[in-house]
């Protein structure tokens, strides 16, 4: 769902993986890049927020294993 959303709106996408500061960051760079290139540059942005809700989906994964290895210990 979250990558999807990253296709219509990546600031969006961004804020709602868990990096608020980056998303409003992103969002301000966003708007103006939009509008001067024509939406040249919507790719880049989509492709960062892919990468940081792939990151945040991998650091889920390892808390998750690091918390099942504690429990057996």
């Amino acid at each position: 769902m979250n990558y999807v959303l990253a296709l219509l709106l990546p600031p969006l996408s961004i804020l709602l993986t868990g990096r608020p500061i980056l998303g409003i960051l992103v969002f301000l760079i966003w708007v103006p890049a939009i509008i001067f290139s024509g939406g040249l540059t919507h790719p880049m942005f989509i492709l960062l927020a892919w990468v940081l809700i792939y990151q945040s989906g991998e650091e889920r994964r390892t808390r998750r294993i690091e918390k099942a290895y504690r429990r057996e210990d």
